[in-house]
C-alpha cells in the first residue's frame, strides 16, 4: 500500500497489461467505405476499464474469398444423388439417408430437399459478397472500471466472435440469434451450479452494455442496442443534432437482464424484465447519414449518459466547431473535453463519478 492506494503485484500487472491491449481498437483495423469516415477510441478510468471498443473489418478479419468459394462448392455439392451404400459426404447426405430410413420410397422428396438446401447456400456465398462493402463496429461498456469490469468486456468480444463465426458459415451475414445468444450467455444462471457460494439474497451481476452496428457506403447505420445511451445524429447542414424517430430505435436492458417468454432457456435463468418474445429484424435501429458533413455520435456513459441537456449542447458546439475536420480530430476533441469533466469532478471530492470513456464519430464525407 502506497499513499493509501493498492499496489499492483507482477501477476495483476500483467493481466491488465493483457487485457488492456486486448481491449484497445488499433487504426490499422479502420474499415476503408466509399464516402464514410470513421474513427474511435477508448481512455479508461484506471490502468484497465470496462469499455471495449473495435472495429469489425470484414475482409481483413476473415477470408470472405474462400468462404464464397465453399458456400458456392456446397451449392453444386448438395444437388449430387448419393448411391445406395455411399457414405455421407455432408449434412445433406446425412438428412437424406435419414429421410430414406423414416419414409416410404414414394414419400422421399429428395430432389426438393436438394434444391432448398443448395439455393441456401447461394444466398450464404451473396450474403458474403455484401460483406466487403460492410463495416461492423462494436461498443461495450461492463458495469466499473476495475480488472474485473475489463474481463466481463473481454468476455462478451469474445462471446461475440465465436457466435460471429457461427452466422458468417451459416447464414453469410450477422442475424438477430447473435444477439439473443450473447444476451443468454451473459444471463444468471438458475443451476445449481451457480448457486454455490452465492446468498439467496444476493443478485449481484455482472452488468454490461453493447452496441453493434453495421455500416454501408451509402450512409445507413444498422444497430441492435442493448443498454447503451442512444447514438446521437449531427446534421452537417444544420449544424446541430437532429432529433430522431425514437419509436424506431429499439433499445433493450442490459445484456443479461432479460430472457423472452418464449426462448426454450427461459426457465433456466434469471430475468429481471419481460419481454414477449425474441429479437427479430424489425428490432433492428437504423439511422442514415444522407448529406455530406452529417456524423453519427455514439459513445459510452462515461463521457455522456444521454440525459444532461447542458452536456448534450455542449457536444453538439465541440462537434459544429470541428465538423469540417476528420473524424479522428472529432473524436479526439470530445475526449478532450470528456478528461476536462473529469478534472472538475475531482475538485469537488467526487471521484467514483470518473468512468471509462468510448467515442465513435461516424460521418458522411
Amino acid at each position: 500500500m502506497e499513499d493509501g492506494h493498492p499496489v499492483a503485484t507482477p501477476i495483476q500487472s500483467n493481466i491488465e497489461e493483457y487485457l488492456r491491449e486486448r481491449l484497445t481498437p488499433v487504426d490499422s483495423a479502420i474499415p476503408y467505405l466509399a464516402g464514410i469516415e470513421m474513427y474511435g477510441a477508448s481512455i479508461p478510468a484506471g490502468n484497465v476499464g470496462g469499455d471495449l471498443f473495435e472495429y469489425i473489418n470484414f475482409p481483413q478479419r476473415y477470408n470472405i474469398d474462400v468462404r464464397i468459394a465453399n458456400a458456392l462448392q456446397l451449392a453444386k455439392t448438395y444437388l449430387e444423388h448419393l448411391s445406395v451404400g455411399q457414405p455421407p459426404r455432408n449434412n445433406v447426405d446425412d438428412h437424406v439417408l435419414w429421410l430414406r430410413r423414416k419414409s416410404e420410397p414414394d414419400e422421399v422428396l429428395e430432389a426438393e430437399y436438394r434444391q432448398a438446401k443448395s439455393s441456401e447456400q447461394r444466398r450464404v456465398a451473396e450474403n458474403l459478397h455484401e460483406l466487403y462493402t460492410t463495416a461492423g463496429v462494436l461498443l461495450v461498456d461492463a458495469q466499473g472500471h476495475s480488472t474485473v469490469s475489463a474481463k466481463i468486456a473481454s468476455t462478451v468480444h469474445s462471446t461475440f466472435h465465436a457466435f460471429m463465426l457461427s452466422e458468417l458459415d451459416r447464414y453469410g451475414t450477422t442475424t438477430t440469434e447473435l444477439f439473443e445468444h450473447i444476451n443468454l450467455r451473459m444471463a444468471h444462471s438458475v443451476t445449481p451450479r451457480n448457486e454455490l457460494g452465492r446468498e439467496q439474497q444476493d443478485f449481484a451481476r455482472e452488468i454490461a452494455t453493447m452496441l453493434y452496428g453495421e455500416i454501408r457506403p451509402n450512409g445507413h447505420l444498422r444497430f441492435v442496442n442493448f443498454g447503451s445511451p442512444p447514438p446521437l445524429k449531427f446534421s452537417g447542414e444544420s449544424g446541430c443534432f437532429v432529433a430522431m424517430d425514437t419509436d424506431h430505435l429499439v433499445q433493450f436492458p442490459a445484456l443479461g437482464l432479460e430472457i423472452p417468454q418464449d426462448h426454450p432457456d427461459r426457465s433456466k435463468y434469471l430475468s429481471m424484465a419481460v419481454r414477449q418474445r425474441q429479437i427479430n429484424s424489425s428490432d433492428v435501429a437504423e439511422i442514415a447519414l444522407m448529406s455530406p458533413g452529417d456524423i453519427v455520435f455514439l459513445y459510452s456513459d462515461g463521457v455522456y449518459d444521454g440525459s444532461d441537456e447542458q452536456g448534450r449542447q455542449k457536444l453538439e458546439w465541440i462537434i459544429r466547431d470541428h465538423q469540417g475536420r476528420p473524424a479522428k480530430d472529432i473524436c479526439h476533441a470530445i475526449l478532450d473535453y470528456a478528461i476536462e469533466q473529469d478534472e472538475h469532478i475531482r475538485q469537488i471530492g467526487e471521484e467514483d463519478r470518473i468512468d471509462d470513456k468510448t467515442v465513435f464519430i461516424l460521418k458522411h464525407d
